[in-house]
């Protein structure tokens, strides 16, 4: 034997004994990742199945989840203020009942207005500035009603707050709550009216706005303003006045976030000048006065 040749010492049975646990560490790792594969294929469907039909739960939801009733006092979607700023009492309507116009005067003696107007909308504000000062005597004396249409137009217009549907809703919280306290409050969210394109003012700034204005039911108004009570009420009501028709008028549907409307007719004069709207207004119970007057009987010969 040659001094480099050394002697194999493996054994043809160790060989093949070898061979196969190298096989069956192969077959086994295999395996494992098989299982592992499977697992997670089986958790991605099972995340993906439970995913949909979360999905498909919130639209069930959604879609039976039952509409809640309308706030006291709006039964025609607006409050009707009248004889010392007093407010006219009207049921709450029913979920998805529609609204019951309110009735102008039938012999012209009280001008009837009405205003749909959007919280945030600056040209709202500035009539609502300009004009409710002048009107809130003729009101108190009974000369005047006006009938305050908050729509919720804007909603998308406030940096993701939603504010417009937020001050509709807190609007239709007062309202239900305590109406006298109506006026005062519609007010206060024109006198200091946020700025377009804004996050507008807080729920929590609402809720002081409405203690501010002399409401009374503070926790039941400020519980409502929190969870939204009547934010789907407001959208419906927002709805009708875009769809139309306006009751009592020759309007077919409001085009933009504004609507002022006298015994009918709607108001296109300056939103700045309350001589202007004071002058409308005169015209309109004349042109009223002169439609409804007994006519003068002719003598007969």
């Amino acid at each position: 034997m040659s001094p480099d040749t050394q002697p194999d010492d493996s054994r043809p049975g160790d060989v093949r004994a070898a061979a196969r646990e190298k096989a069956r560490q192969l077959r086994t790792s295999h395996q494992k990742k098989e299982r592992r594969r499977r697992a997670l294929l089986g958790g991605g469907i099972t995340v993906a199945v439970l995913a949909v039909l979360a999905i498909v739960a919130v639209v069930i939801v959604s879609a039976i989840r039952p509409t809640v009733p309308g706030p006291k006092n709006m039964a025609s979607d607006g409050v009707v203020v009248g004889s010392g700023l007093k407010v006219k009492t009207t049921m709450a309507l029913a979920p998805d009942a529609k609204p019951v116009a309110s009735t102008p005067d039938p012999k012209a003696s009280t001008v009837d207005i009405r205003i749909y107007a959007d919280y945030l909308c600056k040209l709202c504000g500035d009539f609502q500035r300009t004009n409710l000062k002048q009107l809130e005597p003729l009101v108190k004396n009974g000369a005047v009603t006006v009938e305050m249409h908050p729509v919720a137009i804007y909603t998308s217009h406030s940096a993701g707050t939603k504010y417009s549907l937020r001050a509709a809703n807190a609007a239709a919280c007062v309202a239900n709550y305590d109406p006298n306290a109506f006026w005062k409050f519609n007010a206060s969210l024109f006198d200091k009216q946020p700025a377009e394109g804004g996050p507008g003012l807080s729920d929590q700034v609402l809720k002081k706005r409405a203690e501010a204005a002399g409401a009374a039911h503070t926790g039941d108004i400020d519980s409502c303003i929190d969870d939204g009570r009547f934010k789907s009420w407001v959208t419906t009501a927002s709805d009708r006045a875009l769809s139309g028709p306006i009751p009592n008028s020759d309007v077919n549907k409001m085009t933009n976030a504004l609507l002022v409307l006298v015994n009918g007719k709607p108001y296109t004069g300056s939103l700045t000048s309350a001589d202007d709207f004071k002058a409308f207004i005169l015209q309109a119970q004349g042109d009223e006065y002169t439609s409804t007057a007994t006519p003068t009987p002719t003598p007969t010969p």
